[in-house]
């Protein structure tokens, strides 16, 4: 299993001068973090911009600095190189870009002004869009993986379904804290026990990127909801899985305060496309 990255998340020297910030490195680092967890090869894209600018060089726009005959040539000539590489190894779990380069864009790329049209565009950089069959995920969501999942485990089939969504969560390679695996599911706690693992979970809330909520029932369990709460307060995004038929109004699903601070969705897949999962596009011969 591999992705192809764009090569200034290994390398951010790579990267046009003065534009990489702390929390750009702290995003590379993570991505880095994710692959060496799930045991991810990471295989780099050649970087376009340096191989025909040089190294040291200041930001522009696509068609200010690339729009030559020559640097379509390198592209071409790149394309051709990558290609082979997946003709090797078989496709990649997704490309990695890097949102707004001219090269490496996913979902955005300065492409430059031309007519009435902005400088900055929707749509792939002029190298990724070489590829537009393999999946691409900027390096902003891929390096958000570490999940806390928030639910009721009063009952065994509460716990059970709550290790089922763990399990595949983890199968899409995110990391997850579940909070019966740390002892939080017993009814008989003593004081020092309910304030290890009030502590326990507060941190983990803290340290998560991004919090699945099960909030199935006639209402939501009282500390899920608080978990939900203290996750949007702190400007985490927030999913909540509610499989439950029932609604609470005429316009809402579950309590409006929980529905308006959270994505609600009504099933795992549901959920997985919300994480965006780099693995949505895989055969099942790649997740093995």
């Amino acid at each position: 299993m591999y992705v192809l990255c764009s090569p200034c998340v290994l390398h951010p020297g790579l990267r046009a001068e003065g534009i990489t910030k702390p929390s750009d490195l702290e995003l590379f680092r993570h991505t880095v973090e994710r692959c060496n967890k799930f045991g991810i090869e990471i295989v780099p894209l050649p970087c376009p911009e340096s191989l025909f600018l040089g190294p040291a060089r200041k930001p522009g726009t696509y068609l200010e600095r690339l729009d030559r005959p020559e640097f379509s040539d390198l592209l071409n000539r790149l394309e051709r190189e990558v290609t082979e590489v997946m003709s090797q190894r078989g496709p990649p779990v997704c490309i990695v870009g890097v949102n707004s380069s001219p090269t490496c864009g996913v979902t955005s790329t300065w492409y430059g002004t031309e007519g009435d049209k902005p400088p900055k565009r929707e749509g792939r950089g002029v190298f990724l869009s070489k590829f537009p069959l393999v999946p691409a995920v900027d390096v902003s969501v891929f390096a958000r993986y570490r999940v806390y999942l928030a639910a009721p485990l009063f009952s065994e089939a509460e716990r059970n379904f709550n290790a089922s969504v763990a399990r595949l969560l983890e199968a899409n390679l995110f990391d997850v804290h579940l909070p019966q695996k740390s002892g939080d599911d017993s009814g008989v706690r003593d004081v020092r026990e309910q304030e290890r693992l009030f502590v326990s979970n507060k941190t983990a809330l803290d340290q998560s990127d991004i919090i699945v909520a099960i909030i199935d029932g006639a209402d939501a369990d009282s500390g899920t909801a608080w978990e939900m709460g203290y996750a949007f307060a702190r400007g985490k995004q927030v999913i909540a899985l509610r499989t439950d038929f029932r609604r609470v109004g005429h316009h809402e699903r579950v309590n409006l305060m929980l529905e308006q601070s959270a994505t609600v969705v009504g099933s795992m897949d549901e959920v997985l496309a919300a994480l965006q999962s780099p693995c949505l596009n895989l055969r099942p011969e790649q997740s093995s």
